[in-house]
């Protein structure tokens, strides 16, 4: 089996929200993921996404680390204030294995504080800032917020982002694996490729390759 078609495989799996193992040498049939609706019939927030950007930073008693950074702008236009409360995952692929990671694990609060003084953003939140409260209509009530990553590895093919809880279209599938019904949600899809070795102390950030809306 081709590295290529296993990549392929293990993001439409991961896209569906379950981890197929098997031992058998032939790929089984590639199951089709739901999309979202074309028009949204459930609420949904104006999101601009930010660029992806990898920084070092010096952290008491550990030394250099390096950490993946992400911004984002979230508006209310739905015509209610709505509950506002997102999560941010981290895929990454190095075509022998993969990695999900949630955003804010093993995150030092010094790596925080050192990005925030970096962007020098004063309307800029961090993961739990943004989240207090109401989302409340309009754009002068736009938040902006800061999502982080720690680096497990510089030799990696691709990086993707999926952001939850900017809408409220769901839908309930059957597993393909186990008949398990379970339920997707629509979701932001950041795909981003590293061209060579990771480089954490260049200020250019991450090229995106795919920006869409998925079901996951």
């Amino acid at each position: 089996m081709s590295k290529q078609i296993k990549r392929s495989f293990a993001l439409a799996a991961l896209v569906l929200g379950f981890t197929f193992v098997s031992s058998a040498p032939m790929i089984p049939a590639a199951v089709a993921a739901p999309e979202p609706e074309a028009v949204p019939s459930r609420w949904e927030f104006d999101l601009e996404a930010g660029k992806l950007r990898v920084i070092s930073v010096n952290i008491p008693n550990e030394g250099q680390r390096s950490f993946y950074y992400w911004t984002y702008k979230v508006t209310n236009t739905t015509g209610e204030d709505l509950p506002f409360n997102p999560a941010f995952e981290l895929y990454t692929e190095d075509g022998t294995k993969s990695e999900l990671v949630r955003s804010g694990r093993d995150v030092p609060r010094e790596a925080t504080e050192t990005i925030l003084e970096k962007i020098d953003n004063d309307l800029l939140l961090d993961e739990v800032d943004i989240q207090s409260g109401l989302l409340l209509q309009g754009r002068e009530n736009a938040r902006e917020g800061l999502v982080v990553w720690p680096v497990e590895s510089y030799k990696i093919d691709e990086v993707v982002i999926y952001a939850e809880g900017f809408s409220g279209e769901s839908r309930s599938v059957t597993r393909p694996d186990n008949g398990e019904r379970v339920v997707l949600r629509k979701t932001l899809m950041l795909r981003h490729s590293v061209e060579g070795t990771l480089d954490s102390t260049s200020p250019r950030p991450l090229r995106r390759t795919v920006e869409r809306w998925i079901l996951r």
